[in-house]
C-alpha cells in the first residue's frame, strides 16, 4: 500500500475511506425500496405558514404551556434520577453476561414503546411517564458508567489493605475516580430526559409534545411557534436555572408534582393480567402445553405475524435507517464548518452554532411530526428528520473538536476551502466514524419508534397492534425491534474496535462538548 493512502495516524485511512463510502452507497442502494412521495397537496404552503408562524408566535395559551414545560422538567429530572441509580447499581456487575443482556434489552427500547405498554396497565400517569424514561436510560447509564469504571485509575485500589471487600473496594477506590466523568455525562443525560419528557406528550403525558400536537392538529401554527420557542429557550438555559446545587430541590418538586398528578388509580391486577395474560401469545392462553395442537396453532400465529408484520416492517426500518445515516454524514460533514471560525468567519460561526442548537435540540420524534405535516406520511419526512437530527449533533462535536486541533503554522498551510478538505477533514475523520457508528444504532431505534406517526416501520405496526389490545402481538414486534439493534450494535462494536475508537471516550467527549 502507497503511504500517502493512509492518514496522518499512518494507518486504517484505506479502510475508514472505504467503509464511509460503503456507507453511502448502502443508503443508495435503498432509494429503490423507499416511499419518498410528498403527499401533501401544497406542501409549501404548510412549510410558509409554518415558518411565518415563528414571525409572530401567539403567547395567550402561555399558562397551558407553562404547565407543560413545569410537567417535562419534572418528568425529565425524575427518569433520569431512578435510571441513573439503577445504572449506578448494575455498572460494577455489568461483566456478567445476564447483566448486559438485561441493560441492552433496556435501552434497545424507546421510551415511546415503554409509554405505550405501560399506559396500558398504569394508563396516563406519573408512574408511565418516570418508567418509560428510567428503563431505557437504566440501560444507557449501566454500560457507559461501567466502562468510566474500567477506565478510571486503579492506583487507589492497589493501595487498600489486603482482604479488603469488594464493596468497600468500589465505595472507596473506583467510585471516587470516577466521579467526575460520571457528573459529566449524567449532566448530558438530564438535556436528553428533557427531550424525551418534551416527546412523551405524543401518547397522553402533559409535556410540550402534548401542546405541540394539539395545536399542529387545528393548524395553529403560530401556537406551535411558541410551544418550539419555549422549548427552546428551555433547552439552550438549563445549564443557568439547573445548577448543580439546585438540583436535590428540583427533584423534591419533581416528585411531590408526579406525585398529585391525575390519573386512573392503580391495580395491582391490571399489572397482573398484563404479565400473565395479555402480553402471552394467544394461542398459548388457557391451553395445553402438552398438546401438538397448541404448538401447532403457535406455529401459525408465528408465521402471520412474521411474515405480515414483522418482516415488513423490519425491512422499511432498515431503508430509513440506512438512509437517514447516508443523510446524516452529508449533514454532519458540511454542518460542522459552520462553526469553526476558522473557517466561516466569528459572526457566521454564531448564527452556524445556532443552526445547530436547533437541529440536535429538537427530539427526532418531534422533528418527524413537524416534516409528516408538511409532506404527508411516507420515509421521506423520517429520513429527513433523522439525518438532520444526528447529522446536527455529530456537526457540533467535530466543530468543537475541530477548533481545538492546533493549527499548521507553514507559510504554505492551507487557507479557506482548502483547509477544510486537506487539513480538518482527514484529521477528524476517524472520530466522525466513531460518531456515525454510534448514532446507528440510536437512528435505528428512532427509525422503528416514527412507525407511530404513519410510517411503516416497525412502530407503525406496534402502534396499531396497541391500538387493538394485542399485546402479544406488540411485545413480539418490539422483541423484533430488539433483535435489530443488537445485530446493529453488534457490527458497529465490530467496527469501532478494527479502528480502536473507545465508547467511553465517544461518551465523555459528548457530554463535555456538549457542555
Amino acid at each position: 500500500m502507497r503511504p500517502d493512502r493512509k492518514g496522518p495516524a499512518g494507518r486504517h485511512w484505506l479502510g475508514r475511506r472505504e467503509v464511509g463510502i460503503g456507507v453511502v452507497l448502502v443508503g443508495l442502494a435503498m432509494l429503490p425500496f423507499a416511499d419518498l412521495e410528498v403527499s401533501t397537496h401544497d406542501p409549501w404552503r404548510h412549510v410558509s405558514r409554518f415558518l411565518a408562524g415563528f414571525l409572530s408566535p401567539d403567547f395567550n395559551s402561555i399558562r397551558s404551556i407553562a404547565w407543560a414545560v413545569v410537567y417535562t422538567v419534572a418528568f425529565g429530572l425524575v427518569g433520569v434520577f431512578i435510571g441513573s441509580l439503577a445504572g449506578l447499581l448494575l455498572a460494577p456487575a455489568y461483566h456478567l453476561r445476564p447483566v448486559r443482556i438485561l441493560a441492552a434489552t433496556l435501552r434497545a427500547v424507546h421510551e415511546l414503546f415503554w409509554a405505550l405498554l405501560f399506559l396500558q396497565v398504569f394508563g396516563p400517569s406519573a408512574i408511565t411517564g418516570a418508567l418509560a424514561i428510567a428503563l431505557p436510560y437504566s440501560g444507557i447509564f449501566a454500560k457507559v458508567y461501567s466502562e468510566m469504571l474500567e477506565e478510571a485509575d486503579r492506583r487507589p485500589d492497589e493501595v487498600l489493605p489486603p482482604g479488603s471487600g469488594a464493596l468497600s473496594r468500589f465505595l472507596y477506590a473506583r467510585l471516587p475516580m470516577a466521579l467526575s466523568p460520571f457528573r459529566i455525562y449524567t449532566r448530558y443525560r438530564i438535556e436528553c430526559g428533557l427531550r424525551s419528557s418534551a416527546v412523551l406528550g405524543f401518547v397522553g403525558l402533559p409535556t410540550l409534545g402534548f401542546e405541540l400536537d394539539a395545536f399542529f392538529k387545528v393548524g395553529r401554527y403560530e401556537s406551535v411557534a411558541a410551544v418550539l420557542l419555549i422549548y427552546y429557550l428551555m433547552i439552550a438555559t438549563n445549564r443557568q436555572w439547573l445548577r448543580p446545587s439546585l438540583i436535590p430541590v428540583f427533584l423534591v418538586a419533581a416528585f411531590g408534582l408526579l406525585i398529585t398528578l391525575g390519573g386512573p388509580p392503580f391495580r395491582m391486577e391490571n399489572l397482573v393480567r398484563f404479565l400473565t395474560e395479555d402480553i402471552v401469545p394467544a394461542p398459548l392462553r388457557d391451553a395445553s402445553l402438552l398438546a401438538s395442537s397448541t404448538w401447532d396453532q403457535l406455529s401459525g400465529w408465528l408465521d402471520v405475524l412474521l411474515s405480515t408484520q414483522a418482516f415488513p416492517g423490519l425491512w422499511s426500518t432498515v431503508v430509513v435507517t440506512q438512509m437517514a445515516l447516508a443523510v446524516t454524514m452529508f449533514v454532519a460533514l458540511l454542518g460542522f464548518p459552520l462553526i469553526v471560525a476558522r473557517l466561516v468567519g466569528k459572526v457566521p460561526s454564531i448564527s452556524g452554532h445556532l443552526l445547530l442548537v436547533v437541529g440536535r435540540s429538537t427530539p427526532e420524534y418531534m422533528l418527524v411530526y413537524i416534516f409528516l405535516q408538511m409532506l404527508g406520511p411516507s420515509m421521506l419526512p423520517a429520513i429527513i428528520a433523522l439525518g438532520l437530527h444526528n447529522g446536527a449533533i455529530i456537526a457540533h462535536l467535530l466543530g468543537r473538536q475541530a477548533d481545538a486541533l492546533t493549527p499548521t503554522l507553514r507559510p504554505d498551510a492551507p487557507r479557506g476551502f482548502n483547509l477544510y478538505v486537506y487539513e480538518f477533514v482527514p484529521r477528524l475523520y476517524g472520530n466522525f466514524l466513531a460518531y456515525i457508528f454510534y448514532r446507528w444504532e440510536i437512528i435505528l431505534r428512532e427509525s422503528a419508534i416514527v412507525g407511530i406517526l404513519g410510517v411503516h416501520t416497525l412502530g407503525f405496526y406496534i402502534d396499531g397492534a396497541i391500538t387493538e389490545i394485542r399485546l402479544d402481538r406488540a411485545v413480539l414486534l418490539i422483541a423484533v425491534t430488539v433483535l435489530a439493534t443488537f445485530a446493529v450494535d453488534a457490527i458497529a462494536r465490530g467496527l469501532r474496535r478494527r479502528f480502536q475508537l473507545s465508547m467511553n471516550d465517544l461518551a465523555s467527549r459528548e457530554g463535555s462538548a456538549i457542555y
